[in-house]
């Protein structure tokens, strides 16, 4: 699907904002961002606790257990709740994630949890706010969602680990800087701090500066 907002136009703000992102931008080239066709929040957040410190082959295995438990591979709050927490540990989910995806099916029954209509009026923090409320669900989890999957423009999840070394690549720092200083040093790149983000991760992936 296609973004709300131009990542090429954003890119051109940031690099005459920010000489040396510019810099970085110009050795990555052009933002690849692109969204996935939207599922339900409560899909997306039930992958995401899923995927969560496993690596991506193994949380890809995981998750595919856990969808042909249900019908059609679909995972609707109702069902997770009747599904035996037995099953779901045989898929390989820890627990924790049980408990976590289970919390995250009532909630979203309660009405915690927004639909997808609801959440595309509701701004970034309203929508932290509101999603961590959920077991298992951090402030860390909420902010991939909103950039990835709600396709958010200004997103900064300063706590990543590739962020902070993609940061400190890209300004030659000598050690990981903290979040507060990333976060300080990225109000010149508002309002496209999610497109920022992805040149910080893809300064990660390749050549160090020269």
């Amino acid at each position: 699907m296609s973004l709300p907002y131009d990542p090429h136009e954003a890119a051109r703000m940031l690099a005459g904002a920010d000489p040396e992102l510019a810099l970085l931008i110009e050795r990555v080239g052009p933002p690849s961002l692109e969204r996935p066709a939207l599922q339900s929040p409560f899909e997306a957040l039930a992958r995401a606790i899923v995927y969560q410190q496993l690596s991506t082959q193994a949380a890809r295995t995981i998750y595919g257990r856990v969808q042909a438990l249900f019908p059609g591979g679909t995972l609707t709050p109702a069902a997770v709740l009747a599904c035996d927490d037995a099953h779901l540990r045989a898929a390989g989910m820890s627990r924790a994630k049980v408990a976590a995806v289970k919390d995250l099916a009532a909630r979203t029954l309660e009405g915690v949890v927004p639909d997808l209509h609801t959440l595309q009026d509701m701004d970034d923090e309203a929508i932290i706010a509101r999603l961590t409320r959920v077991r298992g669900v951090g402030r860390w989890t909420v902010e991939m969602f909103l950039l990835f999957r709600l396709g958010r423009p200004d997103v900064l999840p300063a706590t990543d680990l590739g962020i902070r070394r993609g940061f400190m690549r890209t300004y030659r720092l000598d050690n990981l800087p903290e979040p507060r200083h990333i976060l300080d040093h990225g109000t010149r790149w508002q309002p496209y701090r999610s497109v920022a983000s992805w040149y910080l991760w893809r300064a990660v992936d390749g050549p160090a500066p020269v």
